[in-house]
Parts: structure tokens; C-alpha cells; sequence
């Protein structure tokens, strides 16, 4: 990218270091807009330089919980983006405050600045009547970004993959050490994996403005599965079958409770009563378009990315790849 593209409109995302963050950041860049990453740690956010010329991107501190902190970031700012989420709370990170009352602050911050477009990650199953306190403050977020910005896009992904990611990594990881994983439920919940650069693309496009101002867009890819056969998914690109214990909902709640005392649980009660309800995307959703096809993106399949980064799992590694020739 040229000097001369580089617009002068600054984009600022929160979270723009993180998973798809750094995808939303590089998208950004592509375009030629000035990023201005707001992130709790500055000084880890380096990696994301590489994503566009010298000066086009920078790191600032914010944290969503401080109001103060908010406005700076947003000073100046064409866009504003929050990906901010958490999965599970630890200390001052709260689902009220990081989920439901951040993105009405920031969307609230964004219009006082002048901001045109406001985009807000949320996720499928955000829902004020979800059993599940993730789902609710999700729902929440979106209500209060709507309330202080009408014209704010909301993004609701399901589950999001790609070489970062946090599930199919983290099951492949307990691959390697366990001779069984679990199947909360029989693993009959219904996902519909999308992968982070179509997440990042739709942003992209919705900070272009080529979004519908004060809707919700449902992001979901081009299969629909269970549980169990993306775990078996999993279990193919790795080549380490492992036995399926299904858990009863009830035994899984009781054993989340214990581990989700841990810093970093691998389980909480919270994201076992996510996986009592499906994460497709809705038929409405479809019918009025509000996804990425109605976005004018195709549906990357997993098959075409999962390969790139399983393999690091698989006994043998990069040597094991079907057609690799032994050396």
C-alpha cells in the first residue's frame, strides 16, 4: 500500500488486538484507513504493525470499564468499532460491566466525538431472556449502543475460527493428553462456524458504510454441525482419535461449578447453559437478509482453512500432511 491511499478518516477499534481483532485491524488497513487500536496493554500490540505502512497504525491505551479512558480513544474517530468481550468473569472484568454497559458508553462517547458509524460485536444467542448471564448482557450491550447511537451496526457471529482461535485449538490441545473429551449434553447443540476473516470483512464493509444503519446482522458460514461432529472434524485434521464420554447437562453443571473457581476455567456453569440452545443463524435473519450474504461476502468452509492450523497437532506435525514427501 502506497502513501497516497492512506486516507486521513481514523477508524478506532477496541480489542483490536485480540483474535479478530487483528483481522478487523488488517481489513481496515487494506482500505487505507488510519487504525487506532484502544487496548488495555499498548505495549503487546505491536504485532499489529505489520498490517499496514509506517505510522498508518497505533496502539492506544483504553479501558472499556473507564469512561475517560473511552473519549480519548474516540477523539477524532470517522468510526468506531468495539469487539471487547469476555467468556467468563474475573474480578472488575463483569459481564454487566464489560457486555451490557461498555458499548453504550462507547457508542455514546462515538457520538459526542462526531463519529459517523458505530459497530458493535455482539454474538448469536444474545437474548435479554437467555438463561445463560453471557446471552443477557450480550443482548444488553446491543440495547444500550443502540439507545445512545441508532444508527450502530451489530455484528453477531457464531462461533468464530481460524488460526487463533479458541476452539478448535483449545479441543486439539486436550487431544494430545486426554484419552476422552466430554460431549456436554450428547454434543447435539447445533453450531454454524464462521471464519474470523468473513467476521472481519463484514466489519469492514459496515465501517465502509455498505450496512444497513441500526441493524442486527446474524454471521454464520456455510455448514451447519453438532458439537460432536466438530469435535470428530477435529479429530480427522489431527489424527488423534479420541473417545466421546457424553456428560448429562446436570453432572456438567456440577463439575463447571468447581472449575470455574480456577483463574482460567476450562468450563463455567454460564457456558454450559449457552450449550443447551443451538448458535445457528436465525431464518429471519436469512429471510431479510442481515448476513453475510446479504453483505455480498461468501462463506469461507472450514475445510478450506482448518488444515493451515491443525496440522500443528497431528503425532508426526507438518511431516504427517497427506502428500508430504518423508525426507
Amino acid at each position: 500500500m502506497s502513501e497516497a491511499r492512506i486516507k486521513q478518516e481514523i477508524v478506532t477499534v477496541f480489542g483490536g488486538s485480540g483474535f479478530v481483532g487483528r483481522y478487523v485491524v488488517q481489513a481496515l488497513a487494506r482500505r487505507g484507513y488510519r487504525v487506532r487500536a484502544a487496548v488495555r496493554r499498548p505495549d503487546l500490540a505491536g504485532h499489529l504493525q505489520t498490517h499496514g505502512v509506517v505510522g498508518q497504525i497505533h496502539a492506544v491505551q483504553a479501558n472499556v470499564r473507564n469512561r475517560d479512558s473511552i473519549a480519548r480513544a474516540v477523539a477524532g474517530s470517522h468510526a468506531v468499532v468495539n469487539l471487547v468481550g469476555i467468556l467468563f468473569e474475573a474480578g472488575k472484568q463483569t459481564f454487566d460491566r464489560v457486555q451490557a454497559e461498555a458499548p453504550g458508553w462507547i457508542a455514546a462517547a462515538a457520538k459526542e466525538a462526531g463519529a459517523h458509524r458505530v459497530l458493535q460485536m455482539s454474538a448469536i444467542g444474545a437474548d435479554p431472556d437467555s438463561p445463560a448471564e453471557y446471552g443477557r448482557s450480550k443482548a444488553d450491550g446491543e440495547a444500550a449502543a443502540l439507545d445512545a447511537f441508532k444508527d450502530t451496526v451489530v455484528v453477531r457471529p457464531s462461533i468464530i475460527f481460524g488460526a487463533e482461535d479458541g476452539f478448535f485449538n483449545r479441543f486439539a490441545e486436550m487431544a494430545r493428553f486426554l484419552p476422552a473429551l466430554p460431549l456436554i449434553g450428547g454434543g447435539h447443540t447445533r453450531f454454524q462456524p464462521v471464519f474470523v476473516g468473513d467476521v472481519a470483512e463484514a466489519v469492514a464493509r459496515a465501517v465502509d458504510g455498505n450496512a444497513t444503519p441500526g441493524t442486527i446482522y446474524e454471521l454464520g458460514g456455510p455448514e451447519i454441525r453438532s458439537f460432536k461432529e466438530l469435535l470428530d472434524l477435529m479429530f480427522e485434521e489431527t489424527r488423534r482419535p479420541r473417545l466421546l464420554l457424553p456428560l448429562p447437562v446436570p453432572v456438567a453443571k456440577f463439575q463447571a461449578r468447581l472449575m470455574q473457581l480456577l483463574p482460567n476455567p476450562m468450563l463455567t456453569v454460564d457456558q454450559v447453559r449457552l450449550l443447551e440452545h443451538d448458535n445457528v443463524v436465525s431464518d429471519a435473519a436469512i429471510k431479510d437478509g442481515r448476513t453475510l450474504d446479504g453483505l455480498g461476502i461468501a462463506e469461507t468452509a472450514m475445510a478450506s482453512v482448518l488444515p493451515s492450523y491443525l496440522w500443528r497437532f497431528r503425532p508426526d506435525g507438518q511431516f504427517e500432511r497427506e502428500g508430504a514427501d518423508a525426507t
